[in-house]
């Protein structure tokens, strides 16, 4: 068995001594304990005939890249209620929602549907208001109603 030394010529096996400043120590957990995890879609298929794996990817690899483990597909091709459009292994995506992965806004609809989170809500009450120039219209229309009703 070799040991590898440090600069300061401390042995690696004996991790009780203090380190000097000039070394470098790297904690291998570290990386794993602050590591983003999604639940997203994979985009596979050709040119206008798209379907999507449902992976687990570090959340900086590129949309169709590395993953960590695929836990279903989608293929939105199919018609709503056909039974093959998406296949989910439940399961799997709850222990990792427990592990820490956050879902696409996709993929947690999917989930919410399953009933495995809670759904999404976005509130603007602004943006369903009408705009301006209709609510003018709405107000001359009711004005002409009016005048309509009373002669």
């Amino acid at each position: 068995m070799t040991r590898s030394l440090t600069p300061s010529g401390v042995s690696l096996r004996s991790c009780h001594l203090p380190r000097s400043a000039g070394e470098y120590h790297y904690d291998f957990n570290e990386r794993n304990r602050h590591m983003s995890l999604k639940i997203r879609l994979s985009r596979g298929g050709t040119k206008k005939r798209p379907h999507y794996a449902i992976v687990i990817a570090d959340s900086h690899s590129p949309r169709d890249g590395r993953f960590i483990e695929k836990i279903g597909y989608y293929n939105p091709i199919l018609p709503r209620e056909h039974a093959d459009r998406l296949k989910l292994d439940l399961d799997k995506a709850k222990a990792w929602l427990a592990k820490g992965a956050t879902a696409s806004d996709r993929v947690h609809r999917f989930l919410s549907n399953a009933g495995l989170v809670k759904p999404l809500t976005k509130q603007n009450p602004d943006k369903s208001k009408p705009k301006k120039k209709a609510q003018e219209r709405a107000a001359a229309e009711a004005a002409a109603a009016a005048k309509a009703a009373a002669a």
